[in-house]
């Protein structure tokens, strides 16, 4: 026996395009967390005091900045850090690079922002520090 119907599968009306959700994926992607305060120069050393917060997302302008220094050849860096009030695996990222190719760096005024990430990657550091690495720079 076979019956057959006449009544759609979809409806004749079809729904409205609704606009797309935008999800708020809660990380703060606002640019400028950090602020370069000052940047001067003293012979082939830069010398930069920060402020603000310092994460993944905020610490372009500062990668920036040391990538540009390095390629006008500067070989020495001392960051002032006192006016830092956070800053996370993003701050040490950006500075990892820096002690390679024989440039040095020094973290004056820490405040306890920047202390904090310094101190936990000493902590996991298995082998003693090289000289030119970023935990021999932010323990001496």
């Amino acid at each position: 026996m076979s019956t057959s119907s006449t009544t759609p599968i979809l409806s004749a009306e079809l729904p409205t395009q609704v606009p797309p959700t935008v999800h708020d994926s809660g990380a703060d992607t606002e640019p400028g967390g950090i602020v370069v305060h000052s940047c001067t120069t003293l012979g082939s050393t830069l010398i930069v005091r920060l402020t603000g917060e310092i994460d993944h997302f905020s610490a372009a302008p500062l990668r920036a900045l040391l990538a540009s220094a390095a390629d006008d050849g500067y070989t020495g860096l001392v960051l002032d850090t006192r006016g830092v009030t956070f800053a996370d695996s993003g701050f040490l990222a950006v500075l990892d690079g820096w002690p390679r190719h024989g440039r040095r760096l020094r973290l004056a005024h820490r405040s306890r922002a920047v202390k904090r990430p310094l101190h936990a990657a000493a902590a996991t550091t298995q082998r003693p520090a090289q000289a030119g690495s970023l935990t021999a720079a932010a323990t001496s």
